[in-house]
């Protein structure tokens, strides 16, 4: 028998591997310790011994085989856990990463692979000056798109080289965060609001960023279109289901990059994960507004969301209009926009900004009046199953957040032939401009599923205001907020990109204009049409965008993408409680969406305003979220791990507390507490 003191005082052997660039040294030291030494001993017994001269701030102890950072110091081996068949690698947590930026851009820069990536994401985003970080996270490639690279590279007969921004000497290598002075509201505007251009009085604010006035530029710039011999070789899906391995990989926001088996040097891809672009300023937000716009045009270029024919014309215009614009800048020097050109432009982006379930509070007599209504004569059309649609007039009034209908305006004040209530409702715009065609399809909950109904309208000016009230209504808006009449200007706006006839001043040789149509289209088009009748059709678009400058030109592009009917949705597959098939289930930034895998069609659909709490069952894996009036459901989730739709729905809730009245220090903790889980 020995006594507790004696035994208390036996030391055991611990191994550490230490990762050094000096190939003279060794790299493994067995230390004697003992239980009750900490962590902060443990590396200063193991630097002691090492006898190499350098700073070693910046290393930490990582536990392999646990997978985690050792980085409280204050702990002692025994509180960690760690016995003597630990091994332990004395590393940097500062380590060289690239990020894949939405331009298709590479940066190289050093990253904490200690932090959790949420707060990984934020230092990235002040070396490269995005605001709002918490918009944007980090995801691994597909392994679909990883096969098509692998299969490229094998087929090329040069080796690819790719071009890489080096931005190793960020603020962030050395642990310190990006220059606050460039977050600040108060200080002379950063960008050119029309140009997007470095306000040149700023430039002295780069001086402590790698991002010099050149780097800012390739950043806030788009890059020479791509070729569509380089579209054919990029990774484009062809299903619901090809969508729903692309956001697989968004990694955890909780826990750190070494956690995540990330490895230095690995490549990631930098993406906007969270589809609320909150507070969109030209003057702060020249590389934050050019990766969006990116990040949309990629979407649309491999058909990653679905648009029409009329409205890929639109987005190809768009980005012509913005590669001339371009082009022009570069050749006459433009000096700064006066204090009115810039009210313009900020007046103007209040409707180009998507927030959740804010807006602008500042009207408030006008949502506190009587609820205004609309009345009019509308067409009804309801699908059936086993007969051709059917199409009637009728005498419609919109009041509150529905929509009643009658035999015709003299019989509105007796009951209604049917009251559709649209809160929770899908709502898809049907139009099609050069066909004379304003149609507003309504997916509207019932019991079973979903109940189709459209309305047809007349003309542009009907169609804006009947839309508007629906778009707000299935958010449980009425007409008296005063969101509708901005929504019913963005609608008509995006009408009028819509609506183009070739004027007598018209390109008529496109050949004449040095524009490649093949680069500005998906792929599917460049096989429908000839490049000729291609760049003809484009610049018959062109004309009713030909007069804006650049930042509005990708402001317009960003806002016709947030008026698709997929805008905004995540695709997983799932399979719900109590179901014998799978189901795709979307996540928006106010809704889930349960779709049918064969045919696309939604289900059901739940509004988080409707939530009232979700959590995840973590032994089987499965989400469970309750609803108001009962309404419960859950699910597994086959395509990606749980938590990742998890983190999506607690994400979005956390986005939705912001506020311009707040400044832009986030509550991370909020963040962690809606995400995380319990895991």
């Amino acid at each position: 028998m020995i006594s507790s003191n004696e035994y208390g005082s036996l030391s055991w052997e611990l191994l550490v591997t230490v990762d050094h660039q000096h190939e003279e040294v060794q790299k493994e030291f067995l230390l004697q310790v003992t239980g009750d030494l900490h962590i902060g001993g443990v590396m200063l017994k193991l630097v002691e011994q090492i006898k190499i001269a350098q700073d070693w701030s910046d290393h930490a102890l990582w536990w392999e085989q646990k997978k985690c950072w050792l980085l409280k110091t204050h702990w002692t081996l025994d509180k960690c856990g760690v016995q003597a068949d630990a091994k332990l690698f004395f590393t940097t947590q500062h380590k060289m990463l690239r990020l894949r930026l939405p331009n298709m851009k590479t940066v190289r820069l050093k990253v904490s692979f200690s932090s959790v990536v949420f707060k990984a994401v934020s230092d990235i985003c002040k070396i490269l000056n995005i605001r709002r970080s918490e918009e944007l996270s980090l995801l691994k490639q597909s392994e679909d798109a990883l096969k098509k690279k692998k299969k490229k590279d094998k087929n090329s007969k040069e080796p690819a080289t790719e071009d890489i921004l080096n931005l190793c000497n960020s603020p962030v290598s050395s642990g310190l965060s990006g220059s606050p002075g460039l977050y600040s509201k108060t200080m002379t505007p950063i960008y050119d609001p029309v140009s997007g251009t470095p306000a040149s009085s700023t430039i002295t604010w780069f001086s402590d960023s790698p991002l010099t006035e050149q780097n800012c530029s390739i950043l806030a710039f788009s890059q020479p279109i791509c070729s569509p011999e380089t579209l054919a070789e990029m990774y484009q899906p062809r299903t619901l289901v090809d969508k729903a391995k692309l956001n697989a990989g968004w990694l955890d926001s909780s826990r750190s990059l070494m956690e995540q088996d990330i490895l230095e040097d690995d490549q990631l891809l930098l993406r906007f994960k969270y589809y609320t672009f909150f507070d969109l300023n030209p003057k702060y937000d020249a590389v934050r507004i050019n990766q969006i716009y990116e990040q949309a045009r990629w979407a649309i270029l491999l058909e990653e969301i679905d648009c029409t024919e009329e409205e890929m014309l639109i987005f190809a215009a768009l980005q012509a209009q913005y590669h001339v614009s371009k082009l022009s800048l570069s050749s006459e020097a433009q000096d700064f926009p006066c204090e009115s050109e810039v009210d313009e432009v900020e007046a103007a982006l209040s409707n180009l900004e998507v927030t959740l379930e804010g807006g602008n509070t500042s009207n408030i007599l006008e949502d506190i009046t009587d609820i205004p209504k609309l009345a009019d004569n509308l067409r009804l059309v309801r699908p059936k199953k086993l007969a051709l649609k059917t199409i009637k007039p009728y005498w419609f009034v919109f009041k509150d957040t529905s929509v009643s209908y009658f035999k015709n305006k003299e019989s509105a004040q007796g009951e209604p032939i049917e009251k559709l209530n649209l809160k929770g409702c899908e709502v898809v715009p049907d139009v099609n401009v050069a066909a004379k065609k304003f149609g507003i399809k309504l997916l509207i909950p019932v019991a079973d599923g979903m109940n189709e109904v459209y309305l047809r309208c007349d003309n542009e000016n009907q169609y804006a205001r009947w839309m508007a009230a629906c778009v707000l209504a299935s958010k449980g808006k009425t007409m008296a907020d005063s969101s509708y009449h901005p929504e019913v200007q963005k609608i008509l706006s995006f009408l009028k990109m819509k609506n183009w006839t070739m004027s007598s001043q018209a390109v008529s040789d496109p050949e004449s204009t040095d524009m490649k149509p093949e680069c500005f289209v998906s792929l599917r088009y460049t096989k429908k049409y000839k490049s000729k009748q291609l760049a003809a059709r484009i610049l018959e678009a062109h004309q009713n965008v030909s007069q804006m400058p650049l930042v509005e030109a990708k402001l317009r592009f960003i806002q016709a993408w947030q008026s698709l009917p997929e805008f905004g949705l995540s695709y997983y597959i799932v399979r719900f409680k109590g179901s014998k098939k799978d189901d795709v289930l979307g996540v928006s930034y106010n809704r889930l969406i349960r779709i049918d895998m064969a045919t696309g069609d939604p289900i059901t659909t739940w509004r988080f305003s409707n939530m009232k709490q979700w959590n995840v069952n973590w032994e089987i894996r499965q989400v469970a979220i309750e609803f108001d009036q009962n309404v419960s459901i859950a699910f597994t989730c086959r395509s990606a791990d749980c938590k990742i739709i998890h983190e999506y729905i607690g994400g979005y809730i956390f986005l939705s507390t912001r506020s311009k009245d707040q400044n832009e220090t986030l509550d991370e903790d909020l963040f962690h507490k809606l995400t995380g889980g319990q895991e």
